[in-house]
């Protein structure tokens, strides 16, 4: 058989290496699926700057951490004089010019740019080069828009410290001047301070990250925000059996009439009546020190919003909580609370340990006591646990992950930020893709409250959603939309690159 080539394809985001054979008469598909996809997600027309905090806190290989999260996002821009200008401040005691909105007008010319990028090393003068911004980056002589009221001024300001300087009255300036301002804090940063310099709303406009190596996690929430529409239906990148309802970035499947969905996420079934049956499901929290005090409180809301979706009874389902730090401690056991009001007024009242992170110990608790009788554990009733961490476990965890899941055990896993996703993987039942999930932000924890879709049913009566709890857990969330694009992307440059008299390669 004759291809036209063979691409390979880095994904950094998975960790994985692929190959791609293409098949000529699959060269015309590619391009047009991509043509299409452009057409359906362009990048608004925005004056964008980048305002990278380089002071002597940030160490050389987290600045290169900063600039792959820079290059990430320009990859998903529509660059040109008339679409997306980008350029970029770099700031330590002084400014530093990297390049004007009107220095480059391709993607290859910002890219290669970003990468000649030096860290400064010094000081950390935030609000200086806040008003550097104002007064300069986005005054006209340095290609800002400023008579183009349709054209977006957008300034993304990446900091890891405290300011050596007043940043909330020269934030409220650029505000007053229309530019969006996106605070990105990292690691020991001052919570107050970003929430001065960002936008309203703030849950929209200011992120934290424990570390540089997660930034690049956030890209995909920079992509949506520059993409004017991206319907993944009208593409036809979608695996739905009967409808695809699409939503901003990604899609769910949906079912007509008389038939329920699948816990496959894709396929459907026909309704056949039935009964409901019953589940005991015990979430274990992480309330270790790294956590913080104000994202713990987004935690107890991540768990009420799951208890919302369920019919709580006797009958139906039970929810246990477990905290765990350096110890690991009941909050109330399976079958102690019979309706959804005393269970999230019970977890609204829990306490934070703080201290270390003995994930293995808390396992095994879940194991021999939250799973047991004598705490309200029912015989014969589906067992589901969902495990939520924010960093690397103390303690070995194989034994007691391999154990719960060899009792029949259906265990999530949820990690946000430092959480180390091949523990997540070792904790999570098979498919181990469709039960753990992973976000660089607290604040986005919501997000995978309503991915874990808890109008479960039972297989052997599907239309009978109020009592089971199966987990509908078809994860096409954003990232992976954003992955699909970044890879069609790659072939398609790869591909045009081969030009039309390349030799065909057989196989």
């Amino acid at each position: 058989m004759s291809y036209y080539g063979v691409v390979e394809i880095n994904d950094q985001l998975r960790g994985s290496t692929s190959l791609y054979c293409i098949l000529p008469h699959q060269l015309t598909e590619i391009k047009q699926r991509w043509s299409l996809l452009r057409t359906l997600c362009r990048t608004k027309p925005t004056d964008l700057v980048f305002v990278i905090d380089s002071s002597r806190s940030v160490r050389p290989h987290e600045f290169e951490k900063v600039k792959v999260f820079m290059s990430r996002v320009i990859e998903g821009l529509d660059v040109g004089p008339n679409s997306t200008r980008v350029g970029v401040i770099n700031y330590a005691s002084a400014v530093k010019n990297e390049f004007s909105l009107k220095t480059y007008q391709t993607k290859a010319g910002l890219l290669q740019a970003v990468r000649r990028i030096e860290p400064l090393s010094t000081g950390t003068m935030t609000g200086l080069a806040i008003q550097f911004a104002i007064s300069r980056a986005f005054s006209d002589s340095e290609g800002a828009r400023v008579r183009s009221p349709n054209v977006n001024k957008v300034a993304i300001v990446v900091t890891d410290g405290r300011p050596q300087d007043g940043v909330q009255d020269v934030s409220a300036r650029a505000r007053a001047a229309g530019i969006e301002t996106f605070a990105i804090g990292v690691g020991r940063v001052d919570m107050h301070t970003l929430r001065q310099i960002a936008s309203e709303p703030l849950d929209d406009h200011v992120d934290y990250v424990e570390s540089y190596s997660v930034i690049e996690k956030l890209t995909h929430k920079f992509q949506e925000a520059f993409c004017v529409v991206s319907d993944l239906c009208a593409t036809g990148d979608h695996d739905c059996e009967q409808i695809c309802v699409s939503t901003p970035g990604t899609y769910k499947c949906a079912c007509k009439e008389g038939f329920t969905l699948n816990s496959d996420g894709k396929t459907c079934s026909a309704c056949s009546g039935g009964s409901g049956s019953a589940l005991d499901l015990v979430f274990l929290i992480d309330g270790s020190k790294s956590v913080r005090p104000e994202n713990f409180e987004l935690v107890k809301k991540f768990i009420n919003q799951i208890v919302d979706s369920l019919e709580v009874s006797d009958k139906q389902a039970q929810v246990g909580l477990v905290q765990y730090s350096s110890s690991v401690r009941q909050e109330f056991p399976l079958g102690q609370f019979k309706n959804k009001k005393d269970i999230k007024a019970a977890v609204k009242k829990m306490a934070y340990m703080e201290k270390g992170t003995m994930t293995g110990q808390a396992l095994k608790y879940l194991i021999d006591s939250s799973f047991s009788i004598i705490n309200g554990a029912r015989p014969g009733v589906p067992k589901v646990g969902i495990v939520f961490t924010d960093g690397r476990s103390q303690d070995y965890i194989s034994d007691a992950a391999k154990k719960a899941k060899d009792l029949g055990f259906r265990m999530f896993a949820v990690g946000v930020g430092n959480a180390v996703e091949d523990e997540l993987r070792e904790i999570a039942s098979e498919p181990v893709a469709e039960h753990y999930f992973y976000t660089a932000d607290f604040r986005t924890i919501s997000k995978i409250g309503k991915k874990l879709q808890m109008k479960i049913c039972i297989e052997e009566d599907p239309c009978e959603c109020k009592s089971i709890v199966k987990f509908q857990t078809k994860v096409e969330d954003l990232i992976n939309s954003l992955q699909r694009k970044y890879i069609l992307r790659k072939l398609v440059t790869r591909v045009e690159a081969w030009g039309d008299d390349s030799t065909s390669a057989s196989l």
